[in-house]
């Protein structure tokens, strides 16, 4: 949800980012970021990939869950966002110190189209996904069916 909130602010002019993407690191990663995402990845891999990010919600060790957001100074360009956590799997208790030395890559978020749709997993995110049935429906989170 954090990533949302950022997406707002930076066009609204409000965000100041670390780290302003070219039209060419934004189009090899927009490009790349599918296929990237089809194996699991961790907080290094990103950075060593991607470069300094342009913002950053968390803290800088790479063990712990953060969100890592890649921008252009054009608000037309959708910000790419790689959330990474370091939890215990859902339904288990929670695990200290947590259970990787690494933060791993659960999902990449392209802030183009609906919300659900911008998403794409990794396996290991994939794999944290709470099955169909699991999943509450757009009703009971008080969601408009077609939102």
């Amino acid at each position: 949800m954090a990533s949302l909130y950022i997406e707002v602010a930076h066009i609204h002019g409000w965000l100041t980012l670390d780290r302003i993407l070219t039209a060419n690191e934004y189009a090899a990663l927009r490009s790349s970021l599918a296929t990237w995402t089809s194996q699991d990845r961790t907080h290094t891999d990103v950075v060593d990939t991607y470069g300094q990010p342009s913002i950053l919600l968390g803290g800088t060790t790479p063990r712990y869950t953060k969100t890592i957001g890649y921008l252009t100074k054009h608000i037309d360009d959708p910000p790419v966002f790689f959330h990474l956590g370091n939890d215990a799997p859902p339904g288990s208790q929670a695990i200290w110190p947590p259970p990787y030395n690494e933060a791993k890559l659960l999902a990449a978020r392209c802030g183009a189209g609906p919300f659900h749709d911008s998403f794409t997993f990794t396996p290991h995110g994939q794999a944290l996904r709470p099955e169909p049935h699991q999943a509450r429906s757009a009703s009971q989170r008080g969601e408009h069916p077609s939102s």
